[in-house]
């Protein structure tokens, strides 16, 4: 079952923007929105009017009404292009990621040396109470054998 259109709409002052979708998060994205227009209360959804109707006959599509400039004229907005980072902030990007991926491998580096001398503690000690249990019972037995 296909979920069920709602109407948003915004406004930059020259023109209001609605657009028939399933959610809010689809509707900044039609937009071509990076920040949450209803947290700023600049978003809101519609429940009627012409915007409204335009909107529904179109879903996903957004439509735009003139406010200021071409007053009333409702029509298909422009497609917004979403860009992706700029090449400096790509680049920045990309140096942060090898330095992560980087800095993890010589964590696990660390991580396995630790384990490395842990397990040669280990064996250490155990060798080290094994000495000590065998010394411990020849010394009881001479100290029996003394009291005797």
């Amino acid at each position: 079952m296909a979920a069920k259109l709602k109407v948003f709409t915004w406004s930059d002052g020259f023109h209001a923007f609605t657009v028939a979708t399933t959610s809010r998060p689809k509707a900044l994205e039609a937009w071509g929105s990076r920040q949450d227009l209803f947290a700023t209360g600049l978003a809101r959804p519609l429940t009627g009017g012409p915007d409204y109707d335009a909107a529904l006959a179109a879903p996903g599509e957004v439509v735009a009404r003139g406010l200021a400039i071409d007053v009333g004229k409702i029509g298909k907005a422009k497609r917004v292009k979403t860009r992706g980072p700029s090449k400096a902030k790509a680049a920045r990007i990309e140096k942060l990621d090898a330095a992560l991926a980087d800095l993890d491998q010589h964590h696990q580096a660390a991580l396995a040396d630790f384990e490395t001398r842990q397990a040669a503690l280990d064996a250490a000690r155990r060798e080290a109470e094994a000495r000590y249990a065998a010394e411990r019972q020849t010394l009881s037995g001479d100290l029996k054998a003394a009291r005797g």
